[in-house]
């Protein structure tokens, strides 16, 4: 039996590996413009490599590297990081549903770790329970990716002359554009979130009682006030009360 689950784990590692790859060669070009970010907020390539191997956020990494570029407090650094990466706790509630009652808790622990949207995508499309090592095979290409992926972006960011590095700069929010264009094409109401939270984050730079605050604090404002209006007028409908 220990035999014939061991050759069942190394399989599974082998066909995330092979599920990875793809997302590795994303990974490693965002990293890499993600990478000329953090060189810009004064973090160094060890430093921005070790943030990605240990947090694995787009998202809150990018919000991470902005807020220590203009000095945010850490209060503000962990408020921020905690709202962009919160979508990560209903990802891992989602996906426990597809482990065993009898796996060990370190599996939970370690893939919870090891959860992205890319990963949790390929990991809950896998028919039947899911076997934790074709997660790990998946984040052992693409967390490296990643990591090296930032590390480059910042050497570079140093080698490449002032004016490429703010074009480069720029790639990354091609990323946002692209997460957001999608759903707020099928939502009426997510795209004109979208752009209320651009004029009122614009808005807030802009008058002189508000610009006083620091842009860290203003991005958490903004952020907690207008998702927590926009819950409370626009409940996200159940699909199973719908139906019944």
């Amino acid at each position: 039996m220990s035999t014939e689950m061991e050759h069942n784990n190394k399989t599974a590692f082998f066909m995330g590996i092979k599920h990875g790859v793809p997302i590795a060669m994303g990974y490693f070009a965002v990293a890499f413009t993600l990478g000329i970010v953090a060189k810009k907020a004064g973090v160094t390539a060890l430093q921005s490599m070790i943030v990605s191997a240990t947090n694995s956020a787009s998202a809150g990494e990018y919000v991470g590297f902005t807020l220590i570029g203009v000095n945010a407090t850490y209060i503000e650094l962990a408020v921020m990081t905690l709202v962009a990466n919160a979508r990560y706790i209903l990802l891992s509630c989602a996906l426990s549903q597809k482990l065993s009652d009898k796996m060990h808790s370190i599996h939970r622990f370690i893939l919870g770790w090891f959860i992205t949207d890319e990963i949790f995508g390929i990991s809950i499309s896998v028919p039947g329970k899911l076997n934790p090592f074709y997660t790990y095979g998946a984040a052992a290409i693409s967390i490296p990716a990643w990591s090296v992926g930032t590390y480059l972006g910042v050497v570079m960011g140093n080698l490449l002359p002032e004016n490429v590095v703010s074009a480069l700069s720029v790639g990354l929010y091609g990323m946002f554009i692209a997460i957001i264009i999608p759903p707020a094409k099928k939502d009426k109401i997510i795209a004109s979130l979208v752009i209320i939270a651009m004029f009122v984050s614009y808005l807030s730079s802009r008058l002189p009682a508000v610009a006083k605050v620091s842009s860290g604090t203003r991005i958490i404002l903004i952020t907690v006030i207008i998702s927590s209006v926009a819950a409370i007028l626009f409940p996200v409908k159940d699909d199973k009360k719908e139906a019944a």
